[in-house]
Parts: structure tokens; sequence; C-alpha cells
């Protein structure tokens, strides 16, 4: 990959740079609900079947779509329409509005686990949707996810 690859148009990226951009922190992967009357997006803590809580990684990310056939294949194309639902710390989302990444994302750090000691993922706090009925998922809202 090249040097400092990520301060590039996302276009430019070449598809294992786009990849790398990722920085890990599962944010994505967690249950959103959308308020049809007011457009709002609230995330909660119930978590894709497919996140693992304590990695934050998916458990399955080559055949994701085998098991949650609506996750989102993140492309420039379809960042433009999806940005405004990605968390604001998330590396495409922030670079796709022309922002610098954070300190503690690893492109920067050196380090995977510097979004965690961050506390800038999800480590440890989401439940499995499998565990809880999309009817309750509005007892998960989290009031403030930065």
């Amino acid at each position: 990959m090249r040097p400092r690859f990520w301060e590039l148009p996302l276009p430019k990226l070449a598809p294992d740079e786009w990849e790398a951009l990722c920085d890990g922190c599962g944010k994505c992967c967690l249950n959103k609900i959308e308020y049809e009357d007011t457009g709002e997006v609230a995330f909660t803590r119930v978590a894709c079947r497919l996140l693992d809580g304590e990695t934050c990684q998916c458990s399955s990310y080559a055949n994701r779509h085998d098991f949650v056939p609506d996750c989102v294949v993140l492309t420039p194309r379809k960042l433009k329409e999806i940005a405004w639902w990605l968390p604001v710390t998330c590396a495409y989302r922030l670079r796709a509005e022309g922002k610098p990444l954070y300190d503690w994302h690893y492109l920067i750090s050196g380090d995977r686990e510097s979004v965690h000691r961050a506390g800038a993922s999800v480590r440890g706090w989401t439940v499995s949707e499998l565990s809880v009925t999309e009817d309750d998922w509005d007892d998960y809202i989290i009031e403030d996810l930065a």
C-alpha cells in the first residue's frame, strides 16, 4: 500500500487500501432504528449476529451475505448514499467529509488496539441481535455514540 494512502481522495484508493481504511470499531455493525416521521437514526447496542463483540470484527466477513443478505458493501459510490448513518468517527465518513483520521486510528497510531483503548469501539458492550427481539431494540438505544 502507498504511504499515507488514507489522505488520498477515496475513489483513488486501491481495493486493499479501501479495506485497510476501516478502523475496526464495529460501530457500523450496530443495528439502527430509523424513525420514519423525522428521518432520525438511533444507534442501538444490538449488534449484527456476526459481530464478535470482543474483537469488533465480523466472524464471517467473506461470507457475510450468506447470513446477513442486507449487509452493506461499502464502496465509494455507496458511501455517498449512506454516509449520513455511519458513526461520526468512521474513517470512511471522515475521509468523505475531507476530515483527517483520529489519532487513535491504527493507520496513525500503528496499533490496532488503540481504537479500543480510546473507547472508540464497541468492544465489550454489545448484545447480539439473536438475543433481542426487534420490538425491544428501543430499550438498547445509545444516546451518545461518539
